[in-house]
């Protein structure tokens, strides 16, 4: 049951000196190697749209891959590398608005209305690499049918209470509801196409 989709922002931190995802690629041609693009950890989502990028632009781009997102942001608000791709988030939202962290580009089916000036990755040529992170709710697998459209009734309800979509759009994230078919075929085309990502990139666990 599909509860919401997390975007995942390209972020730039104050030691790159360009303005807009372009001016990224732009830089890691003309100085291969000088653009370091961390993420979360080997095989993450902001990994695999790293790799699309890459696959895409040919542009050299150096992962520092972390353990987590905690000391990713630390590092980022240092200025320990130039870029990095992250899910959305309060803390995310907040080192934005003071300036600390720019957001270049976004992985999302559309704008995010908070920061509407902000274009997709699929706007900007790269559709492959315009990915996101999708939460939902699981059953075993036995559960009956009736149990789970019950559950999956009450869940786009409340997914529907304005007070609820709210909270939800304010950390950056966007409701999405609908039918258990539906989410159970979405996570088997992610699985699928990722695999594939993960599979051409050569992307290995530690």
């Amino acid at each position: 049951m599909s509860v919401m989709y997390s975007p995942v922002l390209i972020v730039a931190t104050q030691s790159f000196a360009g303005k807009t995802f372009q001016d990224l690629l732009a830089q890691a041609k003309a100085k291969p190697g000088s653009v370091r693009w961390a993420t979360s950890g080997l095989g993450t989502v902001g990994h695999v749209v790293l790799e699309q990028v890459k696959a895409k632009s040919k542009a050299e781009l150096t992962l520092i891959p972390y353990k987590g997102a905690g000391q990713q942001m630390n590092d980022a608000l240092g200025g320990q590398f130039e870029v990095m791709s992250t899910n959305a988030s309060p803390a995310l939202t907040q080192h934005m608005q003071a300036g600390r962290l720019r957001a270049l580009a976004v992985g999302a089916p559309k704008r995010i209305e908070s920061m509407a000036g902000v274009p997709t990755l699929a706007e900007l040529g790269y559709p492959k690499a315009n990915l996101t992170s999708t939460f939902g709710i699981f059953a075993p697998g036995k559960t009956p049918p009736a149990i789970i459209n019950k559950l999956n009734a009450e869940l786009n309800k409340a997914l529907s209470e304005p007070e609820v979509r709210e909270r939800l759009l304010k950390g950056g994230e966007e409701p999405t509801g609908g039918t258990p078919a539906q989410f159970a075929k979405a996570i088997h085309d992610e699985y699928v196409e990722n695999a594939r990502i993960v599979k051409e990139a050569g992307i290995k666990a530690d």
